[in-house]
């Protein structure tokens, strides 16, 4: 089911990464990202973010790494824990 499930995400990561444009034509533009990440092409790259974030998750998903990446990257908060 994982593998089905990150290919799923994958899939609309790479479906956002593409259709960013047509994304914010629709959904409009991100306030906080035209603040932060530039002013005129701010959501655009928001959008792009997003989309790149998901498809690595979805292919951590299926290769069976998202919870070992989770944990190294989390574990320099949680070295005291060991």
């Amino acid at each position: 089911m994982r593998i089905i499930a990150g290919l799923i995400i994958s899939v609309i990561g790479i479906i956002i990464t593409i259709k960013s444009e047509w994304l914010y034509e629709n959904m409009g533009a991100i306030p906080s990202a035209e603040n932060w990440l530039g002013s005129s092409g701010g959501s655009r790259l928001a959008y792009k973010l997003i989309g790149v974030a998901a498809t690595f998750i979805g292919f951590f998903m299926v290769t069976g790494l998202l919870g070992k990446f989770i944990l190294w990257s989390l574990s320099p908060f949680f070295a005291g824990f060991k």
